[in-house]
């Protein structure tokens, strides 16, 4: 047996982490990506004619609905 513990991962914090490295990785792809602009857009994301900060804050929030 080890004496090493484990640490105490929190998966919530985790994901929340994937998420906005992910938003930011889209956010970026975007700007060379009509294609991606309209998947977003499909998806309920509103990304077209936005700047790359905006379409990264737009990718952290669900999408619209309406």
């Amino acid at each position: 047996m080890s004496d090493t513990t484990v640490p105490h991962r929190n998966p919530s914090a985790e994901l929340h982490t994937m998420n906005e490295r992910l938003a930011a990785w889209a956010a970026c792809a975007t700007e060379d990506s009509p294609a991606l602009i309209e998947r977003f857009e499909a998806m309920g994301y509103a990304v077209r004619g936005k700047t790359r900060e905006e379409v990264e804050a737009a990718l952290r929030c669900p999408p619209d609905q309406g």
